[in-house]
């Protein structure tokens, strides 16, 4: 009877496990994917859009640490923040106040730069109709197994997305681009995000199949920005972009979280704006869509930059001397990037410093009161000449320009009392 009892309990802990197995595996395989590619487009050029650059280095840190490698990632950027002048440090761009996160990196591979980012070169990407000189690094080599995630950020309006200041692409231009990938069996599942003002119009015409939308803005609604910085004196992020970096910081690769929770990333007390999606295309529920069927990749890709020596002789797995069985090491994901540590922790305070020429004049009242007379006043101010010249150089052009004003005020109202 307790062999009978055993038999049961073994039957039925087996049975439970292929049925886990089988449901593991057949959410692996349900979205039909093989490989996939991410397209990140920053359309804005010029300093103050500093935050638009950050946004897409945002996010193709993300998709790197969740396993998409570069030779999968399209990285269009149309402006070098990195290097511009005014960048207080430069071969960096920080998304976080207090210079504390760079996304920059060494190791950011940028495939389209400044001119080269177009609505024709954007357009050719998709469709594939490149010129056969255009390297492998520029191309989306996708195919009908392919999950795509495409990524817009930059300044747009009703029906319309800026590019660079001087040309525009429209949401009947991208939908029929879309259409074009469909028909030639370059995507098997796509994702489109945009964090644009009024970013939901740009999604309204989409006709094609399996296409799945969110938009950081609804029609008539502003995209606002997020994270001032002034050292840096512009804006880091935009507020959907933030807050969506802040959520896939918690995802793995093994994570099963699903795409209804991204759906609820930025609500409007946090966003300012309405955050939109669209699913009507989309053949499959959404609660049954990793995050990682789009940010992540099929084949688990750890990043490292320690050197692997590839001729180590092939140790052998020890035994477990009380039961006789292989001892196997137990893996886990490392964070790639400690990003979820420096969104939560409190800015740090800023040290106080004295405003300039604040020590010197303090020390100029001090001997006044002291000694009662200029002289030693005089020999400060000759032994600081350099400082006291720049000061009183700048305290005299004021006077100079403040004298100017009321000498041509005053020869105005003798001009008038003349005339009249």
């Amino acid at each position: 009877m307790k062999i009978l009892t055993l038999l049961g309990l073994f039957s039925a802990c087996f049975l439970a496990n292929s049925i886990n197995i089988e449901n593991s595996a057949g959410q692996f395989f349900s979205s039909g994917h093989t490989n996939n590619w991410a397209v990140l487009v920053c359309t804005s050029r010029f300093w103050f859009n500093y935050r638009h650059v950050a946004n897409t280095l945002s996010v193709y840190r993300s998709v790197k640490r969740l396993g998409i490698p570069d030779s999968h990632i399209v990285l269009m950027l149309a402006d070098d923040m990195a290097c511009n002048h005014r960048n207080p440090k430069p071969a960096t761009v920080f998304s976080h106040k207090n210079m504390e996160l760079n996304v920059y990196g060494d190791d950011v591979e940028v495939d389209y730069r400044g001119y080269e980012v177009t609505v024709e070169n954007f357009l050719r990407v998709l469709t594939g109709r490149l010129p056969p000189s255009t390297p492998r690094s520029k191309r989306l080599l996708s195919d009908d197994r392919s999950n795509i995630l495409i990524y817009l950020t930059g300044h747009g309006g009703n029906g319309f997305l800026k590019f660079q200041d001087s040309e525009e692409i429209s949401n009947v231009e991208l939908a029929d681009a879309f259409e074009q990938m469909w028909q030639k069996r370059r995507y098997n599942e796509l994702l489109f995000i945009i964090d644009t003002c009024q970013g939901a119009s740009m999604y309204e015409r989409f006709y094609s199949p399996n296409i799945m939308a969110l938009a950081s803005s609804q029609v008539g609604e502003d995209s606002l920005s997020h994270q001032p910085d002034l050292a840096i004196g512009v804006h880091l992020m935009d507020r959907y972009t933030f807050y969506m970096l802040e959520f896939l910081e918690d995802i793995h690769p093994a994570s099963k979280t699903n795409m209804n929770d991204l759906f609820k990333v930025c609500p409007k007390s946090q966003c300012v704006s309405t955050p939109g999606h669209r699913t009507d295309l989309f053949l499959r529920d959404p609660g049954s869509v990793l995050i990682t069927d789009f940010f992540g990749s099929v084949r688990k890709v750890e990043l490292t930059m320690d050197a692997i020596n590839l001729t180590d002789p092939i140790k052998q797995m020890e035994e477990d001397p009380v039961n006789g069985e292989e001892q196997k090491e137990v893996y886990s994901y490392a964070d790639q990037l400690p990003v979820s540590e420096i969104i939560h922790q409190k800015p740090k305070q800023k040290d106080w410093h004295p405003p300039d020429g604040f020590i010197l004049g303090l020390w100029t009242l001090i001997l006044l009161v002291f000694f009662k007379t200029y002289v030693p006043v005089i020999v400060f101010l000759l032994l600081h000449r350099q400082r006291a010249q720049e000061h009183f150089y700048t305290l005299n052009w004021r006077i100079f320009d403040a004298l100017i004003k009321h000498e041509t005020l005053n020869q105005r109202n003798k001009f008038t009392s003349l005339t009249a």
